[in-house]
């Protein structure tokens, strides 16, 4: 069977990403930072009766990196890589004036940094697999101005430019960086914890994924809500 690593896979959007592929018969390595949450949701997934590692830890160690790879070998390689673990570098988002440092170099870090790190991890796994994929996570942060937001936009801007670049340097593998769209998450509560406003599920924007891995188009940034539209 596929197997896939997603990170940031204890809720959320990563969690329902996991779960439609564990449906789907996938294999799943699973990293998060909170270890109860983790193998609660490796639980429900194992119930798909497909294969489920989960790993708790922090993207930006090395080690855990290399671990989350090695359990995937142990499946059977690497078909999918999905760079979901987020971080906003203030919470709640501040101005570029207030910005703390420190937490912009969390937010490039774990959404920049450990994310190559990990794709590099891969990479000989991703290149043996007929159908290598790798899945960067966006936000429309990474293109529009948002007053409060340019920390983090910026560190998923410079994911998106990763993202674009290897998939000129890695033609035999799809690399695509997808912006999901607005999200009831517990990262969008923590940003502007402020804002009642409904928003759809994860679970809403899941098949936009999907359909990028039924259809496999070429490697690009793409857009969940006109996926779900079928442009």
């Amino acid at each position: 069977m596929p197997v896939a690593i997603i990170t940031g896979a204890s809720k959320g959007l990563g969690r329902a990403l996991a779960e439609a592929l564990a449906a789907r018969g996938w294999d799943l390595v699973l990293d998060a930072r909170t270890a109860e949450v983790l193998k609660e949701t490796a639980a429900t997934l194992a119930g798909h009766g497909t294969r489920v590692t989960a790993l708790p830890g922090d993207v930006t160690d090395p080690a855990h990196r290399s671990e989350l790879v090695a359990a995937a070998w142990k499946l059977g390689g690497v078909d999918l890589l999905v760079n979901n673990a987020s971080a906003l570098g203030a919470e709640p988002l501040a101005r570029l004036e207030g910005l703390p440092l420190d937490g912009l170099r969390r937010a490039l870090e774990v959404n920049v940094v450990a994310a190559l790190g990990l794709v590099q991890e891969a990479l000989p796994l991703l290149r043996a697999s007929e159908t290598g994929t790798v899945i960067t996570v966006s936000s429309d942060a990474a293109t529009e101005a948002y007053e409060t937001w340019g920390g983090y936009g910026a560190s998923k801007a410079a994911l998106d430019h990763l993202a674009a670049v290897l998939g000129e340097e890695e033609p035999r593998l799809r690399v695509w960086a997808v912006d999901p769209g607005d999200m009831a998450t517990d990262l969008y509560a923590a940003a502007v914890p402020d804002d009642g406003d409904p928003r759809p599920e994860p679970a809403s924007v899941v098949p936009a994924f999907l359909r990028l891995l039924n259809e496999r188009p070429a490697s690009g940034r793409y857009g969940a809500p006109s996926l779900l539209e079928g442009r």
